[in-house]
């Protein structure tokens, strides 16, 4: 076990994505002491113990540059936390760390949900490599789905919709299939005259397979020319960024009372048309006192939000500490969204 915290109550802050982590030392009075940056949390990857070796780094830097030896509370909103044994077990592993006093582990969506909202209230749907969906309420209840791909009912992320892409090009051009500008579009992204040679390229690994996803973009830009295979395939995701956050807000109770419904990951911040007026004509029908907009706060800030509500910090707290992570920012709304939908 390492070292325990002195002194007035700190929260370390941790937002751990699959590319990038950052982290924050914060007073209970909301102001932030420093902050670091590290690489991807990737346990699925490397194991927890490597994972948690990789976070040490930006944490140490942290907890040296506030002056502190250790903090009252870590509140860690973590990639890959996907299950709540997941963040029992994560939990326990950053215990033995002695970086903080007591540990809270969440899923990081919920670090994009606190982020956006004033108070912890309201549902987040997150598309970005793939898509998950939470929801809280003020006194502690959650909803949220495992969203750990096909198995458990996921459809849809910039992953999801590149392979759709591609199945619906492969048959267009064959003749299984309708016919589509992706069997057109998809190949000539990486410079290649048919969807057989794409194939082939994606097959024998002369396109690395990680880079697949690059092909979401091409997917929404075919989409805006017109393509009605391609337009299908938005409006399905749309369908699904409905039909979460309806279901989050059903099992909250919410339904029925003004909720903000927070948007982010790179897929639903990135202004697609289509995507953006299909998600906010079917809510205004499903949920009509659902107000959704795109979060532009620091995933980092939820974290430290979070933090912030277990140690019972009033609301100037949690004001300064949004203030240190806007500061700069322009057009930004006081709870930390821009109002696009």
């Amino acid at each position: 076990m390492g070292l325990t915290a002195t002194g007035p109550a700190t929260v370390l802050a941790v937002d751990a994505g699959n590319s990038k982590t950052d982290v924050a030392v914060v007073t209970a009075a909301g102001e932030v002491l420093a902050t670091a940056r590290g690489g991807g949390f990737r346990p699925p990857a490397v194991g927890v113990p490597a994972a948690l070796d990789a976070l040490a780094g930006p944490v140490a830097r942290a907890l040296a540059d506030a002056g502190v030896p250790a903090v009252s509370h870590v509140s860690a909103c973590l990639a890959n936390a996907d299950l709540p044994v997941e963040e029992e077990r994560l939990a326990a592993a950053l215990h033995a760390r002695g970086w903080g006093g007591s540990v809270e582990v969440r899923n990081d969506t919920f670090a994009i949900l606190r982020a956006g909202v004033a108070e912890p209230r309201g549902v987040a749907v997150v598309c970005g490599a793939g898509i998950n969906c939470v929801g809280m309420r003020p006194d502690g209840r959650t909803a949220r789905f495992p969203a750990i791909g096909r198995i458990s009912g996921d459809w849809g992320g910039g992953w999801g919709l590149a392979e759709e892409a591609l199945w619906h090009a492969a048959r267009a051009e064959d003749g299984r299939g309708e016919a589509t500008s992706l069997a057109r579009t998809l190949p000539a992204y990486f410079g290649l005259p048919t969807m057989y040679a794409l194939i082939e390229a994606l097959h024998l690994e002369h396109i690395e397979h990680h880079r697949r996803h690059e092909l979401a973009p091409v997917l929404f830009a075919t989409a805006a020319d017109g393509d009605r295979v391609a337009r299908s395939l938005v409006t399905r995701l749309a369908e699904e960024v409905t039909v979460m956050a309806t279901v989050a807000l059903t099992r909250l109770d919410l339904l029925a009372e003004e909720t903000p419904v927070l948007l982010g990951g790179g897929v639903l911040a990135a202004g697609h048309a289509q995507l953006d007026d299909t998600v906010r004509g079917l809510l205004a029908v499903r949920a009509p006192k659902a107000a959704p907009r795109v979060v532009t706060a620091s995933p980092v800030l939820g974290a430290a939000l979070l933090g912030l509500d277990r140690l019972g910090a009033g609301p100037g707290a949690r004001e300064r500490a949004r203030g240190h992570w806007e500061a700069g920012r322009s057009g930004s709304s006081p709870e930390g969204s821009r109002a696009t939908m």
